[in-house]
């Protein structure tokens, strides 16, 4: 008689976590985006950095600069 296979996944510590292991983005994405718009999120970002008086940020998005950075413009 053989020596019973081991099955080496029963070896393995893996994290238990309460969020799926999969991402979904293209089923997620459109739920989180809704989320967001419903509770004015992207509103109240800019009111509280306006009461701030945060500076304000561009960012250029195009051809690569010939360095190959990004470029922040201040305006």
């Amino acid at each position: 008689m053989s020596a019973p296979e081991k099955n080496y996944k029963d070896t393995i510590l893996l994290p238990e976590t309460g969020f799926p292991m999969r991402g979904d983005l293209t089923k997620n994405e459109p739920v989180r985006l809704k989320k967001w718009e419903d509770t004015g999120l992207y509103e109240r970002i800019l009111s509280r950095r306006m009461a701030q008086g945060a500076p304000r940020f561009l960012l250029h998005d195009g051809p690569p600069s010939p360095t190959g950075t990004c470029t922040w413009v201040r305006p």
